[in-house]
């Protein structure tokens, strides 16, 4: 709905900064009859940080300093590396919040490299406001984690060491606005207007916003389930080419062991302009986490990723990105503030697509370590 609202009050020339102000007036309308002291009350002030130390050996032995083009997460051949470093200081009151942290590491320049100057080093920066009595409903405006998808830039808060390829392949992060809306307890309702396709700066020469929503349902502490999409495009208009994306994934604690997570991504995008002609791609993956004892866990991946046509990931192969991956790892984490990781990953493609230290090939295996600290 709240898209629909920004779609119509675009198409009558209203610009966008007055759309969020119609916007916030139109979900508002309890907010005038709050106590003001409310507002007076003192927030709460988080320092936190982070960190990711990593070894990978890829027996593909790559010679680049990127170990696989499409990945941007421990991707680093025999060499020890900082994959992801941040701190974060956040502000948490009943009707408002903000978060900002400042990142660098391997992940930082690899995933941000787009992005000009400082840019880079902004892993998230967003200030919200409620707008209603309940504080059920909220308004976010700035840098923040993308809402598509179950995995994390933070690796602590994933089931696998190493980033599935269709959380590798979607927006880690987004900037815009955020609408958010929890009636209860089991629904979760978000629309979003957006720069881009995991864009901090817009591309230059491209004028058109992009949009996105996010349906989420607990019918239980046991199940999660939820459906994100996209709409918009990651093109200039010159060659604007739309590009719609829908998330699908459901989270199970089948016990207090075992548990597993499903999901599945499609997309379809313009062949040209103004075209009629679409190209898609999808990747559905399955993880299973079996939780051993207070520090031993163990998780099982099996993913497929199918891009023909090199919408997301680019080939000059004849049948583009087709790769099936098998990944086993385990964590001994002795506090809740420190992990440590080991995973084995295999991915097996239809054509020769992966470095080695002298040509292509259809096969990549390897074995990543990672130490992690969360404070």
């Amino acid at each position: 709905m709240v898209c629909v609202i920004i779609h119509t009050l675009q198409k009558m020339k209203i610009p966008l900064t007055f759309t969020i102000c119609i916007l916030i007036n139109l979900t508002s309308t309890e907010l005038q009859s709050q106590e003001d002291s409310s507002w007076q009350h003192k927030p709460e002030v988080k320092i936190s940080g982070f960190a990711d130390v990593f070894y990978v050996y890829d027996f593909n032995r790559p010679q680049g300093t990127r170990r696989q083009d499409f990945l941007f997460n421990h991707n680093r051949h025999n060499e020890f590396n900082l994959n992801l470093g941040l701190i974060n200081v956040s502000l948490d009151h009943e009707k408002y919040r903000a978060s900002f942290a400042l990142q660098t590491g391997t992940y930082a320049n690899d995933n941000y490299a787009a992005e000009p100057g400082l840019l880079k080093n902004i892993f998230e920066a967003y200030i919200g406001i409620s707008l209603n009595k309940k504080n059920n409903m909220w308004l976010d405006a700035g840098v923040f984690p993308s809402h598509i998808g179950f995995e994390s830039a933070i690796s602590t808060a994933n089931p696998t060491l190493t980033r599935s390829i269709s959380a590798a392949s979607s927006p880690f992060f987004l900037t815009g606005v955020k609408w958010t809306y929890r009636p209860n307890d089991q629904w979760g309702l978000a629309g979003l207007v957006l720069n881009g396709w995991q864009r901090i700066q817009r591309l230059e020469g491209n004028s058109l916003l992009s949009f996105g929503t996010q349906v989420s349902f607990h019918p239980s502490d046991k199940t999660s389930l939820n459906w994100s999409t996209f709409i918009g495009t990651d093109d200039p208009d010159e060659i604007r080419r739309r590009r719609y994306f829908n998330n699908f994934y459901g989270q199970f604690q089948l016990s207090e062991k075992l548990g597993f997570t499903a999901g599945f991504d499609i997309g379809l995008q313009q062949r040209s302009k103004s075209g009629s002609t679409y190209d898609s791609w999808l990747s559905p993956v399955v993880i299973v986490q079996y939780k051993m004892n207070q520090t031993w866990n163990a998780a099982f991946r099996v993913e497929y990723y199918k891009d023909e046509t090199g919408i997301i990931i680019p080939t000059t192969t004849a049948n583009g990105f087709q790769t099936t991956g098998l990944s086993l790892n385990f964590d001994y984490a002795p506090t809740e503030h420190v992990i440590c990781r080991i995973e084995g990953r295999w991915l097996n493609s239809k054509d020769n697509i992966f470095e080695t230290d002298t040509s292509l090939t259809d096969k990549n295996f390897i074995i990543a370590t990672s130490m992690a600290v969360n404070l």
